[in-house]
This record gives structure tokens, sequence and C-alpha cells, in this order.
């Protein structure tokens, strides 16, 4: 019996060089969403924040970069390390939020898409080559990747690249101490059908989105400056319901996404898992794994990159993937028929998560 197996063949990412360590917030003025000034020292709004976070330094991109410059670095890198042509390509998907906001200004530029950029920069003429973006919050490159299996299944595309990009230090307020959670980076696959004499790859998977008293969890809002303009606006968050909603609902997409297999929770070898928050993504594992009434050791579990790099959104699922299969994470690795879960929530609020055997 054969197979057509939807496989990520090729990774690729951008970490930007730019180091922002917690230690350059010390005296930073921060301000509440009241515009009232916070009257504590900023040493211990920093010491806080890692506690809560674990984020002890975020990347940058440099002045002269924007999303699709690091978007085409990643993809290229992909492409390399999968080998093939990239005129071969049927679908450029790109996952972000903001298209390309250049630095010191306000707008965010979507015309043309980042997709259709990413197909100039690589110079691929194929008109039969479709490029579009995908605005899904944080779980956009999951969502393409569910995308490119859906074509690939139809049987409207062979091969598909996905990429997920963000630079969101370009839309942050500096007055909020939220600022300290964004990063950039943007990582990328390339996706492809192989026929095959057992299952692998592509497996199932859950999505779904929650726009009622959700919507607005993220957002853009004007400055917690008091004399900033109220015309312009940065990303905002509510933390705390983001924080809860995610802990009661990724838990279950997982789920949802595992059930649907016949795989048994126990073979499930690594979480890659949206790099949100360090102490929410563990809980979130915990309670995933309690919903099948066992207990795992999430470290063993879960490959992180947070520490180090932030949260870059949509860029932080892709990024980490690429970093554990390239041993770039010490303590993590995957083999050869591993069972592996990718999920991500964000703004929408959506949430999803694909079961894949490597």
């Amino acid at each position: 019996m054969t197979y057509l197996n939807t496989l990520i063949s090729g990774t690729g990412s951008y970490i930007p060089n730019l180091v922002i360590k917690n230690r350059d917030f010390v005296n930073h003025i921060f301000y509440n969403k009241d515009q009232s000034a916070i009257d504590n020292p900023g040493e211990n709004v920093v010491k806080k924040f890692l506690d809560i976070t674990g984020i002890s330094e975020r990347r940058w991109v440099e002045d002269n970069l924007t999303c699709s410059d690091i978007a085409t670095i990643a993809a290229e890198r992909a492409i390399e390390d999968s080998g093939i042509d990239p005129v071969t390509l049927d679908h450029i998907i790109v996952a972000h939020n903001f298209g390309d906001v250049i630095k010191s200004t306000i707008q965010s530029d979507l015309v043309p898409c980042l997709a259709a950029r990413v197909k100039q920069a690589l110079k691929i003429k194929n008109p039969a080559c479709i490029a579009y973006d995908i605005l899904f919050g944080c779980p956009g490159w999951i969502q393409g990747f569910i995308q490119a299996d859906s074509f690939i299944k139809s049987g409207l595309a062979k091969r598909c690249l996905v990429i997920g990009a963000e630079t969101l230090s370009r839309v942050v307020d500096k007055y909020d101490r939220d600022t300290m959670i964004f990063a950039d980076g943007a990582g990328a696959t390339v996706v492809e059908v192989r026929e095959e004499n057992h299952k692998r790859g592509f497996i199932s998977s859950a999505a779904q989105t929650d726009s009622v008293e959700e919507a607005y969890y993220l957002y853009l809002g004007k400055s917690n400056q008091p004399e900033s303009d109220p015309k312009v606006r940065y990303i905002k968050m509510d933390g705390r319901k983001i924080y809860e909603y995610s802990l009661n609902k990724v838990p279950l997409a997982i789920k949802a996404a595992l059930d649907k297999t016949d795989i048994p929770v126990e073979q499930v070898k690594k979480i890659i898992i949206h790099q949100a928050n360090e102490k929410m993504d563990e809980a979130i594992i915990n309670r995933f794994f309690k919903l099948y009434g066992i207990k795992k050791n999430v470290s063993e579990v879960m490959p992180m990159n947070i520490y180090e790099l932030g949260n870059s959104s949509v860029a932080t699922v892709p990024t980490l993937y690429d970093m554990v299969i390239k041993g770039k994470l010490a303590k993590h690795n995957i083999l050869k028929d591993d069972i592996i879960i990718f999920a991500s929530v964000g703004a929408g609020m959506n949430v999803n998560a694909v079961v894949y055997r490597y």
C-alpha cells in the first residue's frame, strides 16, 4: 500500500542579530493602560517580568530590514535545505500580522502582499506559483501548513512554501511593559507530497476561532504615555484574559487533533508550541496530558527558545522547529517516526494544532 504524504522537506529561519536584554529596560519609563506612571523601581519591573514570562532577552531586526526581507532570508534557507528548485513551488503562503513596517514609520504596508514580495525576491517567474498572505494571529504558520496540506491532498498543489514572519519591534509602545514580550523573526518550511509505503508527515489537525467576547484580547490601541498622540496606535493585549483563554482552549485543541488519529498520547515525543509565555506554555502542556490522566515531564516534551528569543508571534513555531531539527537546542532532538504536535494560540482569538509523524 502506498500513501501520499505531506512532508516538511526543508526548514530555514532568520534570527535577528540585535539582542535586547532585560537590563536594557531597567531605566525605562513605563505607564499603565490608564496612563498613570508605574511607581516601581525598574529592577523590580524587570525581575517580575522574567519570573512571569521566562524571557531574559529578545531579538529585534536591524533598521534596514522589513518583515518581507527576513521572510525571504528564511525562505532561501528552507529552499536550500530541501534541495528543490524554487520555480517548482505551487504556492507561497506568508503568515504575518502587520506587513512591512519601515523603521520610524507608523504605517503597515500590505500592498502588494508579503508573499508577492517574497516571490519577487526569490526571482520566481512562474505565474502558476500563487502567492498570498494569511492574517491569523500567532497561529498563522500552522494555519498555512494546514492549508498547504489541504492543497496537496486535493491535488491542487505538490509543493508549497509556508513562512511565518513578524517584526513586532516596529509596532510596540515603548511606554508599555508588554514591549518586553515582543520580538522579531522568521521561519520557513518547504511542504511537499511524497509517495511512500508508510504513513507519515501531516496526520491530522484541529482549529477554532472564538470572536464574540474574545475578538479584542489583542488589538491596536493608543500609547500608555499621557502626552502621546491618540491617533497613533500600537499592539496591545489583555494578558490575563489571553492567559485564561489559552489554558482553557489550547489543551482541548491539541487533544482534538490527536483524537482524530489512532496514536496513543504516550507516543507524543515533542510539542512545538507557540512561544508566548514560559509558565503559560508549561501549564497548557500539563493540562493536555492531564486530559488523558497521565503526567509528563514537560521539559522533556516541550522545547523552548523564549528565554533568549522572546515572542516573535507567528514566527515562533517554525523557528523553534528549525532549531530542534538542526540540533541547536540541547537535550532536544527528533528521530524518524517520532510524533510531533505543533500548537498555537493568538489574536482572533484563534487556536490550532497539527499532529505530525517525522
